[in-house]
């Protein structure tokens, strides 16, 4: 390992739908992290890690921050606070084809005013602006966010790999030196048993509608990893009859399709057969139950 390595913790941080996801993804060259369209599709931290000749990253993936409104959502928000103290670089992720909002005032008000840790402002969704007196106007409402202090910026597209080595050297500038932390083949700390419920639940997200997302967990009961092929047993929760029968939906069809997608992409991952069996239970306001939200592994590390 050379003398100058540099190695420390990246918290992706934003508000909901901004692509900390895709960003993460991106910059892997693999995905490790589901990424919809969807508000709460990440909804625990999840470790992303980047090793090359320059040294080693380890990406927090933090779930969308936005004002919470039941357990599940201070589930989230906390989810996102934890990382912060403990990294050596924040990058802050905003949609600068709009102006700042409601939910990016909200985070630097309530998570960003008081840290010590360096900050960098990523401009996501930049190929989506043409018009560059309104793209000015959009940054300008970022950096009025944070008064007199303001950070480093940074213009991306996290969708098409757009400045996607100039904000790593801009992170490996930023880092100590260091130790690896990781073995240089290890791209996540997730376990498979993880990975299977994270793909299961994208697939729910992209196959049903709106009110289904948020009220949906996922749990794998059992995870058998034989030679030839891995037997997944997990159950869908959901809190009403009426999503219940969504999500099943005419015949089982919806089912069906969530369970097929998802072992297709999970043999990808796996490289072997995969058979997953899927059911769907109610498990009425589990966003407000302690101990659902416990069970679920939405609990603080």
């Amino acid at each position: 390992m050379q003398d100058n390595f540099k190695s420390g913790f990246v918290a992706l941080l934003g508000r909901p739908n901004v692509g900390k996801s895709t960003l993460l993804n991106q910059v892997l060259g693999q995905k490790i992290v589901i990424a919809t369209d969807k508000a709460q599709t990440t909804r625990k931290r999840i470790k992303g890690i980047l090793t090359n000749e320059q040294g080693q990253i380890i990406f927090v993936d933090t779930p969308g921050v936005h004002k919470p409104l039941n357990k599940f959502g201070e589930f989230l928000v906390d989810e996102a606070k934890v990382s912060l103290p403990d990294s050596d670089l924040i990058l802050f992720l905003v949609d600068v084809s709009e102006p700042a909002g409601k939910g990016d005032n909200w985070i630097v008000q309530n998570m960003l005013q008081e840290t010590k840790t360096q900050i960098v402002l990523v401009l996501n969704k930049s190929d989506k602006i043409k018009n560059e007196e309104k793209y000015q106007a959009n940054v300008q409402s970022y950096l009025d966010l944070f008064g007199e202090n303001k950070p480093e910026i940074i213009s991306i597209s996290a969708k098409t790999g757009k400045n996607k080595e100039e904000l790593i050297s801009k992170i490996f500038e930023k880092l100590p030196v260091g130790i690896m932390f990781y073995p240089e083949d290890v791209v996540t700390e997730e376990s498979m048993r993880d990975v299977a419920q994270e793909i299961i639940r994208e697939k729910i997200l992209l196959n049903t509608k709106e009110e289904i997302p948020h009220c949906v967990a996922v749990l794998v009961e059992k995870y058998e990893e034989k030679e030839e092929i891995d037997r997944i047993f997990a159950s869908i929760f959901c809190e009403t009859k009426s999503q219940k029968g969504i999500l099943i939906g005419k015949g089982g069809s919806m089912l069906k399709k969530i369970g097929t997608d998802a072992r297709i992409e999970l043999e990808k991952i796996v490289e072997k057969k995969v058979y997953l069996e899927l059911n769907v239970k109610i498990e009425k306001d589990w966003r407000k139950n302690k101990n659902a939200l416990e069970r679920f592994g939405y609990v603080e590390n």
